[in-house]
């Protein structure tokens, strides 16, 4: 299993903008061949800040199967227009 980490910093005041688009967005993904389960968090201490992670059966199931598909472009135009700046995505995999 691999985690996929995300702080999306999202434009400040349209965060509730976001967290609507994201509920529209998160069908479209948990759709995905390899999809295990996606949590989003806010920060408390800056509420434009928040974290996605995404838990995936391997790697190439985000990387290839997601972003390289149809569904990844509705999901782009639901949400990218939101972030300033741009997230960095990571990927984890469990250790303990």
């Amino acid at each position: 299993m691999i985690t996929e980490h995300a702080l999306l910093p999202v434009r400040p005041g349209l965060e509730s903008e976001f967290e609507l688009a994201f509920s529209k967005a998160n069908p479209i993904i948990a759709s995905m061949p390899g999809f295990r389960k996606l949590s989003l968090s806010r920060s408390l201490e800056s509420p434009s800040m928040y974290l996605l992670l995404v838990e995936w059966e391997q790697l190439e199931d985000h990387t290839v199967g997601f972003r390289q598909s149809e569904q990844y472009e509705t999901w782009r135009a639901l949400l990218h227009h939101f972030y300033e700046p741009f997230p960095v995505v990571e990927h984890y995999r469990s250790v303990l």
